[in-house]
């Protein structure tokens, strides 16, 4: 799965600190779910999405 969390966070000129914290997570998380390492759990899929304001669809793409 290809994230585009991090195309999405800098265009709100937010951090990782500041986008894990609204999330209630480590930075290392947001870090890891940015460089692809790490898929997150649906909730936090979810949950990321709607902070971010978009579709879930739209950031997170299914290779």
């Amino acid at each position: 799965m290809k994230s585009r969390v991090r195309e999405f966070r800098k265009q709100l000129k937010l951090t990782q600190d500041q986008l894990a914290q609204e999330l209630g997570v480590t930075r290392q998380t947001i870090n890891a779910i940015e460089n692809n390492k790490y898929n997150p759990t649906l909730e936090l899929a979810i949950k990321t999405a709607r902070f971010l304001g978009i579709p879930v669809e739209q950031l997170f793409i299914l290779d």
